[in-house]
């Protein structure tokens, strides 16, 4: 039985990374300009500048698939960790007014400094991450009967509209319009190899952070008291998810914008396959948090060519429907 359980693991896990390396050669390859898998190899490993198609894919298409990749494993990771930490169906940093905070910090730092630097952009983002978990929760805390699901995702859903039209008023006092229509419909066309640089060795650390911590998340997804029981420190453990959350949305939002409901559908789609195991479920979710955000990039420049579709509405067209049909079956439990 479990030797057969793992041979099942293995082969989701063979699949899913199939798919990505099919996913990111079609996302490649793919769009106002097509390459051939050959033209794509030579532009990555034998690059010419002089080459007009060579420039297109190693400057411009590369480093937006590489990022639209690297940001969905971030997303996906960092809703599975939530669901896992606070037992919410619902959690996912975008619900919940993460990724709301990250963008208001944004929105603050191209008012005050529009010529900041991308680390120190970086570092803003984690900040408005990380004060809105902390306001979220401590606004959760303060009502009747502490801290539950519900109360977290209306805690949540208040802080990101508050957030999201503190952005706007900022964003219309400081005139910054255009500049902030990329954060809130988000979008990888910007990213360029100097983020990739900064971004995805923290990613993936944070990443290998995640993977570490899942094995007590699965007892703490079991509720308070048998997590302690089991010889769980429960605080220690939720303080140090809550703050691979924060790196995750803030380092991806940093980059990408505000992309919602990518770490609320990939962890419950994933959770159906291959079930509620936390070591299983954290690194799927990163896999196909990667696919999703890349299939939603690739969907957005191939909907109406030259022009582009906002990535964060391609994922709320499956997302939004998603939250509706698990908020529906979270209110049945109620």
């Amino acid at each position: 039985m479990i030797r057969s359980k793992l041979y099942i693991t293995l082969l989701w896990f063979l699949f899913s990374c199939a798919v990505l390396v099919i996913t990111t050669l079609a996302a490649v390859s793919f769009g106002a300009k097509e390459a051939s898998l050959a033209a794509v190899w030579s532009a990555v490993f034998f690059y010419d500048p002089s080459i007009t198609l060579h420039t297109v894919i190693h400057d411009l298409r590369l480093p937006r698939v590489l990022g639209a990749a690297i940001t969905g494993a971030a997303f996906a990771t960092a809703g599975a960790l939530m669901q896992g930490v606070t037992r919410n169906p619902l959690a996912d940093t975008g619900v919940l007014g993460i990724n709301a905070g990250a963008a208001c910090a944004v929105a603050i730092s191209f008012a005050i400094a529009p010529s900041i630097s991308y680390s120190l952009l970086m570092i803003i983002s984690f900040a408005g991450a990380a004060l809105s978990t902390l306001f979220i929760v401590m606004l959760g805390l303060s009502t009747k009967g502490g801290l539950t699901s519900l109360k977290l995702t209306i805690a949540g859903s208040v802080v990101a509209a508050m957030l999201h039209s503190l952005s706007t008023g900022i964003a219309i006092y400081y005139d910054l319009s255009q500049d902030l229509a990329f954060w809130y419909a988000g979008g990888a066309a910007g990213v360029r190899w100097e983020h990739l640089r900064i971004l995805v060795p923290l990613i993936l650390v944070t990443l290998l952070f995640a993977f570490a911590i899942s094995r007590p998340i699965n007892f703490l997804s079991l509720g308070e008291e048998t997590a302690a029981n089991l010889g769980v420190h429960t605080g220690r453990v939720r303080v140090l998810a809550l703050a691979a959350v924060v790196v995750l949305a803030g380092a991806s939002v940093s980059v990408v914008g505000s992309i919602s409901f990518v770490g609320l559908v990939v962890p419950h789609l994933v959770r159906r396959f291959v079930g509620v195991d936390y070591r299983v479920l954290v690194p799927l979710s990163g896999l196909w948090g990667a696919i999703l955000l890349m299939w939603a990039d690739f969907a957005s420049r191939m909907v109406n060519p030259p022009r582009e579709f906002a990535i964060g509405a391609m994922v709320a067209i499956v997302g939004v429907p998603f939250f509706l049909y698990l908020a529906r079956q979270e209110r049945r439990e109620l």
